[in-house]
């Protein structure tokens, strides 16, 4: 069951000898606790294996005769996948893909010089512009343009949501140690001459973080992971 950052936040206070606030708030607590979930936040990201994706399956979609999708979402932070939603019953959508492209890529210039084309079998190109999570929605571009407005799955990388001591620990992985090692870590700067976050509760919260990155990997053991070689579908039986 997931943590409240406060709650984590007292159990950092037990260590650091001040179960009641008076050296350290508990606003002084919280900006460090947050600081390690984003820090964590990215170490789980770069495993790349799914614990921050999700799916929109009821906003996005593109419209016809238009240059962009609307419906993104504010928290999306990267695309895994763009798909029509109903890839089975609709034949307007038949083998429609989309596959991303730089704005200036080639493919992506000539498909914008297109006029709006049926969507069946098309592959259309897209490129994703602007900040993304947590700053705001991207825009994602499209090309070419579609006669017949088109329902998407929108398959992505979720930023973090906003934070508060009331808001879970995000973080999976059984992290709620490292977390409390990095708060007390950084709590403890406030008490030293060089300001400097505590080198050894420091070296404890990196252990911790990379058990944790251990853990997390592979997701299933059904079957082993292997490299597939070059052409190996192509080989005979």
């Amino acid at each position: 069951m997931a943590t409240l950052l406060s709650t984590i936040i007292t159990n950092s206070r037990v260590k650091l000898l001040e179960t009641s606030a008076s050296f350290w708030t508990d606003a002084e607590l919280l900006v460090d606790a947050i600081d390690g979930v984003r820090d964590l936040w990215k170490a789980v990201l770069a495993l790349d294996e799914g614990h921050f994706t999700t799916q929109d399956v009821a906003l996005v979609s593109l419209a016809a005769s238009t240059s962009t999708l609307t419906g993104v979402p504010a928290d999306l932070f990267r695309v895994e996948l763009i798909e029509p939603r109903d890839l089975t019953s609709s034949a307007a959508v038949q083998n429609m893909t989309f596959e991303p492209r730089a704005l200036n890529h080639p493919d992506f210039s000539g498909a914008r010089s297109l006029g709006a084309v049926d969507p069946s079998g098309r592959t259309i190109y897209y490129a994703v512009l602007g900040a993304g999570s947590p700053i705001a929605a991207p825009t994602i571009e499209i090309a070419p343009k579609v006669t017949t407005a088109v329902l998407l799955r929108l398959t992505y990388t979720a930023g973090l949501a906003a934070l508060t001591a009331s808001s879970n620990n995000p973080i999976p992985g059984e992290s709620d140690h490292a977390l409390m090692a990095w708060i007390i870590a950084h709590a403890r700067a406030k008490e030293r001459a060089d300001r400097s976050p505590d080198p050894e509760w420091l070296a404890m919260y990196a252990a911790d973080r990379a058990h944790i990155l251990s853990s997390l990997t592979p997701r299933q053991v059904q079957e082993p992971e292997v490299a597939e070689a070059f052409f190996e579908s192509y080989w005979g039986g």
